[in-house]
C-alpha cells in the first residue's frame, strides 16, 4: 500500500498491486479467522471469502478518497525522537495539541486502528451482520499495514536513502516468492485490555525494525549493482522485477522477519475481532449467519446504542470516551 498523497516514482511493477500486497493482505484476513473462538469461527468461516477478498479494499479506496491514504501509515520521526514520551495516545487529545490537518499530514494509523476497533464494537453491538464484516476485513487491512516497518517513516519507498522500490520489495514480493514456507501458526486471539494502547505500542515495536529492512537491503545493493535486477513476463508485459536470487539474499539478511511480521499480523487482527465483540457483551453471532436484519431494526438498534453511549459519558474519565 503506497498510502501517501505524494509523487511516487515507480521503479518497480509488482503484480499490479501494493502494500503488503493483495495477495499478503488477503492471506492475513483469511488466517486470522482461524484464530478466533468457537462462538465467532462459524460466523467468520461462512463469510471467509468476503473477508479474504474484501482485504485489499481500503487500498483501493484510496484513489477515490483523499482521506484514505493517512490511515495506512505514520510518519513517527515527525514528531521528534521523545515521540513515544509526548504524543498523545488518544485522538482528541493528539488534535488538541497539533490540530487535525497536521495530525493528518503525517499519517494517523494508530489512531485510525482504534477508531475502526470502536465501529465494529458497536456493528456487534447492533448484530448488523454486513457492518461486522465490512469493518473486520477493514481492520484487519489496517493491523497488517502497521507490522510494516516502512509504513512508520516518510521514508517510506526508500526514496530518502537512494532505495526506491524497497517497499513493494519487503512487503510484496517476498511474500510472494517466500511465504510458501512460512509458519503461520500463532495460537487463538487473546483479548486485549486497551486496544489504543496496543496500537501504539506495535506502531513503536515495528518501527523499531526499519533500520535493518534500510541498512540490509543497502548492503546488499552495493555488492550487487544492477545484477539485482532482471525481468519476467506477467501476462503480456514483460517488467523490470528484483530478481529470485537477490530477493533470497535479502530475505536471509532479514531472518525471518517478513514471516514474524505476517504472523503476528493474523494474531492481532484475531485478537482485535475478538476484543471488539467480547467488548460489545458478545452476541450470538451464529444467529445472524444468513440474518439479513431490516432497517427498521438497525436504526433502533443505533438508537438504543446511542443512548447508552451519552449515558456513559456522564461517569467516565477523559480517556475512556469514545472519540
Amino acid at each position: 500500500m503506497f498510502l501517501k498523497n505524494r509523487k511516487y516514482l515507480l521503479l518497480l511493477i509488482f503484480l499490479g498491486s501494493s502494500g503488503w500486497g493483495f495477495f499478503a493482505h488477503r492471506k492475513i484476513n483469511r488466517l486470522a479467522v482461524f484464530t478466533l473462538p468457537i462462538e465467532m469461527i462459524s460466523f467468520y468461516k461462512k463469510n471467509i471469502q468476503f473477508i479474504e477478498e474484501g482485504a485489499v479494499n481500503p487500498d483501493r479506496r484510496r484513489y477515490i478518497m483523499p482521506e484514505e491514504a493517512p490511515r495506512h501509515y505514520i510518519d513517527l520521526e515527525d514528531y521528534g525522537d521523545s515521540t513515544a514520551s509526548h504524543l498523545p495516545r488518544y485522538w482528541r487529545d493528539a488534535v488538541a495539541k497539533f490540530g487535525e490537518d497536521s495530525l493528518k499530514a503525517h499519517g494517523v494509523l494508530p489512531w485510525n486502528i482504534y477508531r475502526v476497533y470502536l465501529q465494529l464494537k458497536d456493528a456487534f453491538a447492533v448484530r448488523d451482520p454486513h457492518q461486522i464484516l465490512r469493518l473486520s476485513t477493514d481492520l484487519g487491512h489496517y493491523i497488517a499495514d502497521a507490522h510494516v516497518p516502512l509504513h512508520t517513516s516518510k521514508n517510506y519507498d526508500g526514496q530518502r536513502t537512494g532505495q526506491i522500490g524497497i517497499h513493494a520489495f519487503w512487503e510484496s514480493r517476498l511474500p510472494e516468492l517466500f511465504s510458501q514456507d512460512f509458519d503461520f501458526y500463532t495460537g487463538k486471539a487473546n483479548y486485549i485490555s486497551n486496544v489504543q494502547v496496543t496500537a501504539w505500542q506495535l506502531v513503536f515495536k515495528t518501527n523499531q525494525s526499519l533500520d535493518s529492512v534500510l541498512r540490509f537491503e543497502k548492503q546488499l545493493s552495493e555488492k550487487w549493482g544492477d545484477k539485482k535486477f532482471n525481468f519476467e513476463t506477467q501476462g503480456r508485459q514483460t517488467i523490470k522485477v528484483f530478481s529470485a536470487g537477490y530477493s533470497k539474499a535479502y530475505h536471509q539478511l532479514l531472518s525471518g522477519m517478513v514471516e514474524r511480521q505476517m504472523r503476528a499480523s493474523v494474531l492481532m487482527t484475531g485478537s482485535i475481532w475478538y476484543t471488539a465483540w467480547v467488548d460489545a457483551g458478545q452476541p450470538d453471532l451464529k444467529s445472524l449467519i444468513g440474518y439479513k436484519p431490516s432497517a427498521e431494526e438497525i436504526k433502533q438498534r443505533e438508537e438504543e446504542l446511542k443512548k447508552w453511549r451519552e449515558s456513559r459519558k456522564v461517569t467516565a474519565r477523559p480517556h475512556e470516551v469514545e472519540n
